[in-house]
């Protein structure tokens, strides 16, 4: 089977966006053929490079989103029109569209417009060599204007003014992008047998297109819901610009929901949202995240000293033999941004010091721009101020019960170091998708103590504890419950260990993706012409209802005749 493999910041770019996650994909399913179709978000990552790609890779096509490619395309008057009829009846839909947030339904007439409309400039920009001029031209930005002022408009699209409409113009180019490109050829993504993208926005479109213009089917994967992301950013445009914005990316949403064979998301967290979004849930197959468990296998196997009983414990005690034990050491692993809330964290772990002096607390993790390093030395201030440096006597350096670390440092080459030194691994986020890191600490046999935010409660199950956010009091009595208890530690990190075996292995990821694969390809109608054993092209080898969507496609029930139908006698009254 030849896959062709849609990516937007991701795979194959080194550190992208879930390229993790598609390079074990790629090279589990060596059986497979993939064609990679990939969108670069910034220069930096194309100098970055690529990985080390399997040679089940047989292409690799990019474009950059972060910059506009001039396709040297010059349009002549009727071509002109085309574009101000198909981008006007775009911009139409966008200004009377449902109100951001409510659910894109498949089938409804703006869906339907909308789809017309961005089938029309695709086929305009297959038959013309692209649009990207067209896009930035003054014509769009006044056919988006006429869209606004016309009646029937929402008040946030009449209040749009030149500034908010030169802003949208510029999103709806940058997100128009793919629609110029040379994929679209016989050659290219109609020659593959499935589309597959690994996100939902951008990247789809040109699984749209390959459906659109050859009948490819489209599998559509979300680990996290792109349309959710669009609405809580831009905090910064105006009104009718969000709103603007938000219609074209429900709408873009609503479309690939429709077209798409299978969704594909990576837990129930996400899948509530696909659904509030007007998903079908005949199409839903949950396929969680897999992750690569052999570097975990050591920690996860071996037995912690402190997992000892309560009754060898009590038993050493009373011989007098019992030996001074490391402290008891919490540990968070992450990306240090304000949604991880480690503030609560600190504050938590001030109660924990306060029942059970001794305990420490390790930070391990990296910031992300500048927004991250500020929240990092706001944390490293609030750390100093509620525990002053400790010293053990009038001679010893004090030292501060907690620490903020980087990977790679001493005791933190890898995830798998730093979780062996962890008595409890604490999860403090307000906002998580699928909490991965939770899961590397699952692997490594830990117990953990979470938040209930995302999908953590999906992924925990009953094998660790879970508390509410922005709490820091009932963060402290989970942790301390379980520092006194090590026979609970150890029952919950054998628990967690097996479950994260069973449910979220690149085993059973990539054995589910194999039958979906086989599952969307067996259910499509044939697209190439078959060819009997000389060569030549077999006439009906489809028929032609199967081209044909809707309840033709359908099975039909056997006719039964009538005679053969047992019906009841009616009871007759004798009348005298």
């Amino acid at each position: 089977m030849r896959i062709g493999l849609l990516t937007e910041g991701g795979y194959p770019y080194v550190g992208g966006e879930g390229g993790v996650w598609c390079d074990r994909l790629v090279r589990g399913l060596d059986r497979h053929e993939f064609d990679v179709y990939a969108f670069s978000n910034g220069q930096a990552q194309e100098d970055a490079g690529w990985v080390e790609l399997p040679p089940q890779v047989a292409r690799v096509r990019t474009a950059p989103l972060w910059a506009a490619e001039e396709d040297g395309a010059v349009h002549g008057r009727r071509a002109r029109r085309r574009f101000t009829e198909h981008y006007g009846e775009l911009a139409a839909v966008l200004c009377t569209a449902a109100e951001p947030g409510a659910a894109q339904k498949p089938g409804t007439a703006e869906a339907d417009r909308f789809a017309n409309a961005l089938h029309g400039l695709a086929e305009l920009a297959r038959d013309e060599g692209g649009l990207v001029a067209a896009l930035r031209s003054e014509q769009a930005v006044r056919a988006l204007e006429h869209a606004c002022r016309a009646p029937g408009a929402r008040r946030t699209a009449r209040e749009a003014r030149v500034p908010d409409l030169l802003t949208v113009a510029g999103q709806l180019e940058r997100a128009l992008r793919p629609l110029s490109l040379d994929w679209y050829e016989e050659d290219g993504l109609g020659a593959v047998d499935l589309c597959h993208a690994a996100s939902g926005g951008v990247a789809t479109l040109p699984g749209l297109l390959a459906r659109h213009f050859f009948g490819v089917p489209l599998l559509v994967t979300e680990y996290g819901v792109r349309l959710r992301t669009h609405y809580l950013t831009r905090p910064d445009a105006s009104p009718a610009a969000r709103t603007l914005l938000a219609a074209f990316h429900g709408l873009l949403t609503a479309e690939t929901y429709r077209t798409a064979s299978y969704l594909v998301p990576g837990n129930a967290h996400a899948r509530r949202w696909q659904e509030r979004c007007g998903a079908d849930r005949a199409k839903l197959r949950t396929i969680y995240p897999g992750l690569d468990a052999a570097p975990f296998a050591r920690v996860g196997e071996d037995r912690p000293g402190d997992r000892e009983t309560r009754e060898e414990r009590e038993k050493r005690d009373k011989q007098g033999k019992r030996e001074r034990t490391d402290p008891h050491t919490l540990v968070w692993i992450g990306r240090v941004e304000p949604a991880k809330d480690l503030v609560s964290l600190l504050h938590a772990f001030a109660e924990v010091r306060a029942a059970e002096p001794g305990t420490r607390l390790r930070i391990v993790g990296r910031t992300s721009g500048p927004e991250g390093e500020a929240y990092l030395g706001h944390c490293r201030a609030l750390a100093a101020q509620l525990f002053p440096d400790e010293a053990d006597g009038p001679h010893a350096v004090g030292r501060n019960p907690v620490s903020f670390e980087g990977l790679g440092g001493p005791g933190a080459e890898t995830t798998a170091d730093v979780h062996a030194g962890a008595t409890v691994t604490v999860l403090s986020s307000v906002v998580e998708g699928f909490p991965a890191g939770l899961i590397e600490a699952m692997f490594c046999g830990r117990a953990t103590v979470s938040t209930d935010v995302g999908a953590v409660v999906e992924v925990i199950g009953g094998t660790g504890l879970v508390v509410p956010p922005r709490n820091p009091r009932a963060l402290a009595e989970a942790c301390v419950s379980l520092l006194r208890d090590p026979e609970r530690r150890a029952r919950l990190g054998a628990a967690a260990r097996a479950r994260a075996l069973e449910l979220f292995s690149v085993e059973q990821n990539v054995e589910a993706f194999h039958g979906l694969y086989l599952e969307t390809v067996a259910r499509t109608p044939v697209r190439r012409p078959v060819l009997d054993g000389a060569g030549d092209m077999q006439p009906f080898a489809a028929p032609a209802e199967a081209h044909v969507p809707g309840h033709w496609t359908e099975p039909t029930p056997r006719a039964v005749p009538t005679w053969a139908v047992e019906t009841p006698e009616p009871v007759t009254e004798t009348v005298r």
